[in-house]
């Protein structure tokens, strides 16, 4: 068998326009993403250059409106995206995902006097965003969350500690929920905090497994003042736009984890069909070549899950309980795929010299965010069982 170089993949895409944006996304992955992503991971470096080229490229802002900068691009073509550039460094992808993440506030429930004022720099304008929900004793509970904003006058102020922050301490704005009536999700309310407003600080980022180029941080308000024309939406509507947020972001982050599973074939791929023992590639035995078949098939299981849970969402159609699915099986498949990829370069997989154990640490961290497993499996059981009795 002769030494066989990974494919990219054949994506189904919808227009020609479609097919251009991933041509442009493979061109800056191949120029400017993958050459450096190894090494610069190593080094914890935060690629602020990466994601201001893709800020002029215009994809920051893929699935919103032309009106304001956005790309007017369907989910269905946004999330191959994230795939693509996440394939070539998780940092990059998820990054972009947070990003998006961080402008679903304004972009779906602010005032159009707001949205023109502050959308067009945050989708095309070279800031970057992140997105604060998170504290830390508040995570899966995100309904008891005690950062509170109290109404002075025409502004507020806002007390509190927000934990686990990607982009934490290097974002241009905070898309923020915090507390401003009574327990519970309904007392809680979304604001557009400007990221050097005084009284906003970032504590020293994590030392994390994986993903060490993207700052994750905690962030302290210490009586930070914002005009109430930051505040997105009605009051004590900010978890509901929080949740709205989150089935799209778990979309995302199942799109950011076959980008990971993807790369990890790819790997395992490369070495087993270019390394021989016993006179043949070890591509040529069983054992393997039915790993290779299960990664694969995994991979494309994933992939067709999150793209129809994102043309449910194009469509206009209810999609929580299939994005919680794609979200779950999907991160469960990179996480799966990314441990076989180091079983098929066996010592060298455990090495740095090879990036597959690299994907195994970044993986892991993807069946935790925006929303852990677990609760993944609540919200499809919630679906499919109705509400827990008490």
């Amino acid at each position: 068998m002769p030494d066989r170089a990974p494919q990219p993949v054949d994506r189904q895409l919808p227009t020609e326009e479609a097919r251009d944006l991933i041509t442009l996304v493979r061109d800056i992955v191949q120029r400017e993403i993958a050459p450096r992503a190894a090494e610069e991971e190593d080094a914890g470096h935060f690629p602020r250059e990466v994601f201001s080229l893709l800020s002029d490229s215009g994809l920051l802002g893929l699935p919103y409106d032309s009106e304001f900068g956005g790309g007017d691009q369907p989910y269905e073509v946004y999330l191959q995206v994230l795939e693509e550039l996440a394939a070539a460094r998780l940092t990059v992808g998820l990054g972009v995902s947070v990003h998006s993440l961080a402008c679903h506030a304004l972009a779906g429930f602010g005032a159009k006097e707001q949205q023109a004022e502050h959308l067009p720099a945050m989708l095309g304008g070279g800031l970057l965003g992140a997105y604060c929900l998170s504290e830390p004793a508040s995570g899966s509970d995100a309904a008891s969350l005690r950062t509170k904003a109290v109404r002075d006058g025409d502004d507020w102020v806002i007390t509190g500690t927000k934990a686990w922050i990607t982009h934490g301490g290097v974002a241009d704005f905070y898309t923020v929920l915090a507390r401003t009536g009574v327990d519970g999700p309904r007392g809680i309310t979304a604001f557009l905090v400007p990221g050097d407003a005084p009284g906003l600080n970032a504590a020293a980022p994590e030392k994390k497994m994986g993903m060490k180029g993207s700052p994750t941080a905690q962030l302290h308000f210490d009586g930070v003042r914002v005009a109430d024309s930051r505040r997105l939406g009605e009051e004590g509507q900010g978890f509901a736009i929080a949740l709205s947020a989150l089935d799209s972001g778990r979309l995302g982050i199942a799109a950011c984890a076959i980008g990971v599973a993807q790369a990890s074939l790819d790997a395992a791929l490369e070495y087993a069909t270019g390394r021989r023992q016993f006179g043949r590639p070890i591509a040529d035995f069983q054992g393997l070549r039915f790993m290779l078949a299960d990664m694969a098939t995994r991979i494309e299981a994933g992939r067709s899950l999150y793209l129809a849970a994102a043309r449910l969402r194009d469509a206009g159609r209810p999609f929580s309980q299939q994005a919680a699915m794609a979200k779950l099986f999907c991160t469960d498949t990179a996480m799966s795929v990314a441990i076989d990829a180091v079983q098929v370069l066996g010592g060298y997989g455990y090495t740095q010299d090879f990036p597959v154990e690299r994907f195994m640490r970044e993986a892991k961290v993807l069946q935790i965010v925006e929303g852990t497993n677990q609760i993944q499996r609540m919200v499809i059981a919630r679906h499919l069982a109705g509400p827990e009795t008490r």
